[in-house]
């Protein structure tokens, strides 16, 4: 049995709901974010056994004869880092098709089996995907956000609330890895993220795909990095690498696969006709980040241009977090028109419900921050909720109609002014 996790995930009241009505549950997110602990410490103790494919006796089974394998398991089963072994995905499916009682399997996987169509085509109807993040800034404090909520309600009461300063750049060069968080110093944290960066190249990347230049993904990852929070320009990473721009749009798809990178589409609207359509490029963590880019959290306080773009991808990974915990689901966006006029985050909830997050390294808050918001506010007309500047300041206060400028720690501090 595992130790009990250190933090509350708060995907757990998710994962009970959906076992219950559910016969295969995929538990996906990056390696050491937390899967097989949430897995084992939650299902165990109601009866499951656990085998990881990570273990080359177990791996080598399935893969001789996955029939078989799969025939022999118990009647509840954790399946740990199943993405090793797809063959085992059509045996499932038939394992299920005699007998659809919910919580049969529970996979776990880190990287995006939906991406590849023969594996997400075999368990069609059967299975609910339930994504896991390293750990938010919400669950380090235990207590469960309400930031979103009161977001699409577009109520913000108004008052006081203490800067975080360089406790904000702690959390930044932190990150969320369960792993690295147990580190006791930074330089050992970034050591860690180092280390995890490099393994992840030289195992998953290896399963996934053939890669003929294999030391050109890490310096990739650290472009990326580099790029984090700006437009995605494969012309401009590809630059630096000897390498085609076909190869390396593989190469970044092989990153979001394995959960190291993310796209971010841009919004559009029928009003505007204008609008940039690239989405934007984020890392995964800004811990990892961070690492990547030799930055602890003296070298982002002096770098003002390193601090915001991490500071952007910061609050948009935290907020990606929280929705995975909410329902309904909410789609994340950027918005930007060929005037430079952008909105960070757009956030898009059924039905139409659509709010804006714009993100400020600085403490003070004015009129002309909000220039962004206001055209998003135009351009979505009677769906348009709200519109908030997050920023390290001490002031919650209204600029307007549905427009708010809020501190950042009411993210993950439910009892803030926000």
């Amino acid at each position: 049995m595992l130790a009990s996790p250190a933090y509350p995930r708060f995907a757990r009241d998710s994962l009970l709901e959906t076992l219950a009505d559910s016969p295969v549950v995929l538990i996906h997110g990056p390696r050491q974010c937390g899967k097989t602990t949430l897995a084992r410490t939650l299902c165990e103790p109601m009866g499951y056994r656990y085998v990881t494919f990570d273990d080359e006796v177990a791996r080598g089974a399935a893969l001789a004869d996955p029939v078989g394998f799969v025939g022999d398991l118990p009647p509840k089963t954790i399946l740990d880092e199943a993405q090793r072994v797809p063959e085992v995905f059509a045996t499932i499916k038939r394992a299920v098709d005699r007998d659809r009682a919910p919580g049969r399997f529970v996979l776990t996987g880190s990287a995006n089996v939906l991406l590849v169509p023969r594996l997400s085509d075999s368990l069609a109807g059967r299975l609910e995907v339930l994504r896991l993040h390293p750990l938010a800034q919400a669950e380090l404090a235990g207590r469960p956000p309400t930031f979103l909520r009161r977001l699409f309600e577009g109520r913000f009461p108004s008052g006081p609330a203490s800067r975080l300063g360089d406790g904000l750049l702690d959390r930044i060069v932190a990150g969320g890895y369960p792993a690295a968080l147990a580190r006791a110093t930074p330089r050992r944290r970034t050591a860690w993220y180092r280390n995890y960066a490099n393994a992840l190249v030289q195992r998953d990347v290896r399963d996934l795909a053939r890669v003929a230049a294999l030391d050109a993904i890490p310096r990739l990852l650290a472009a990326a990095a580099a790029a984090t929070a700006g437009l995605f320009n494969v012309s401009g990473l590809a630059a630096p690498f000897r390498v085609s721009r076909p190869t390396i749009d593989s190469y970044l798809t092989l990153l979001e696969r394995i959960f190291l990178v993310d796209s971010l589409p841009a919004w559009h609207a029928n009003r505007l006709s204008r609008l940039v359509k690239a989405p934007k490029i984020h890392l995964g963590d800004t811990g990892g980040a961070c690492a990547l880019l030799g930055l602890d959290a003296a070298a982002l306080k002096a770098d003002r241009a390193a601090l915001g773009p991490l500071l952007e991808t910061f609050v948009f990974q935290e907020l990606r977090r929280h929705a995975s915990w909410h329902d309904p689901p909410i789609g994340f966006f950027h918005f930007r028109d060929r005037d430079g006029v952008e909105v960070d985050l757009v956030l898009e909830r059924s039905p139409r419900e659509i709010a804006g997050v714009e993100i400020k390294a600085g403490a003070t808050v004015r009129s002309d921050d909000f220039h962004g918001l206001r055209k998003l506010q135009e351009a979505a007309g009677r769906n348009f909720r709200a519109g908030v500047v997050l920023h390290d300041g001490e002031m919650c206060a209204t600029f307007g109609e549905g427009l708010f400028a809020v501190p950042i720690r009411a993210l993950w501090e439910p009892d803030a002014k926000a």
